[in-house]
């Protein structure tokens, strides 16, 4: 079997242009530490360059997403890690900037994208979404790609990238990517290196509560308390487990009195279990 080639590894914004100009391009921006899920969203990347084009991958662990108590300083990096996983799934760059290239001094500019950031994640991390849109929209000004690609697990964020790309125009088609998940169900996450294996396997509580909404749902049940009912006696039966919030939302991010069948329903759920925190996301109407 042929080696994969390691991508070429960037880290100034006037290099990058200069690689990725007149191609097309697709793009997959991430925090780094990848895994699967991330080798998924650059495979796809990579279908959607098409045989000509580039798969650029950014991996860049942004600080304006972190609130003051969180773990920015924990959060697990190893580059040669990123750059096996990102040359086996057929990447093409890795631009790998520094924070001062970012946000040099004096950066005062900040994009903040109000109703779909509104509650859920927006309300347990003030500003995170914020840190988002801000980082989102410079990455997308360096690398104008044809096509980024995120993934459906943080739907959220999905939803915060989607809004902010129509409401500024920005030139680029935006691409949700169903999410990864190991055999037991759990979503594929960077933060999983926090959890012991016992510990892992115990936070399968999360897509279990999921599939348990889903099934009311395939009931015909259409009451969002009684959905939101059918995760929660799930999720008591873990002692360890603190909920944030359990959740339907249409696709407006916003839970309706009563729901309807439209395919961007979804349930949402974010929990600490040993101190770790863990989102997940499933589609009302069509089980994963």
């Amino acid at each position: 079997m042929t080696a994969a080639v390691r991508p070429t590894v960037l880290t100034s914004p006037d290099d990058l242009r200069a690689r990725l100009r007149g191609r097309r391009v697709a793009f997959v921006p991430t925090m780094g530490y990848l895994h699967d899920g991330h080798a998924t969203l650059i495979r796809a990347a990579r279908a959607a360059a098409g045989p000509d084009g580039l798969v650029a991958v950014s991996v860049f662990v942004n600080p304006l997403q972190f609130g003051p108590t969180e773990d920015l300083s924990r959060y697990p990096r190893d580059l040669d890690r990123d750059l096996q996983v990102a040359a086996q799934a057929g990447a093409d760059v890795l631009f790998h900037p520094d924070v001062a290239t970012m946000y040099p001094q004096g950066y005062s500019t900040s994009v903040t994208v109000t109703g779909v950031s509104d509650g859920l994640d927006g309300a347990a991390r003030p500003g995170h979404f914020t840190g988002v849109a801000t980082v989102v929209l410079k990455l997308l000004n360096l690398v104008q790609p044809d096509v980024a690609l995120f993934g459906e697990k943080d739907w959220q964020q999905l939803a915060v990238v989607r809004r902010m790309v129509r409401d500024l125009n920005v030139p680029v088609n935006i691409q949700g990517v169903p999410t990864v998940r190991a055999a037991s169900g759990l979503a594929l996450s960077s933060r999983n290196t926090y959890l012991t294996a016992e510990q892992q396997d115990r936070a399968t509580i999360l897509s279990r509560a999921l599939c348990a909404v889903q099934a009311a749902y395939a009931t015909g049940e259409r009451r969002p308390a009684e959905l939101k009912a059918a995760g929660h006696a799930v999720l008591t039966q873990e002692p360890e487990l603190t909920l944030e919030y359990l959740t339907v939302v249409g696709g407006d991010m916003q839970t309706p009195e009563i729901m309807d069948n439209d395919p961007m329903n979804r349930v949402l759920v974010a929990a600490r279990l040993f101190g770790v925190r863990l989102i997940d996301n499933m589609p009302l109407g069509e089980p994963e």
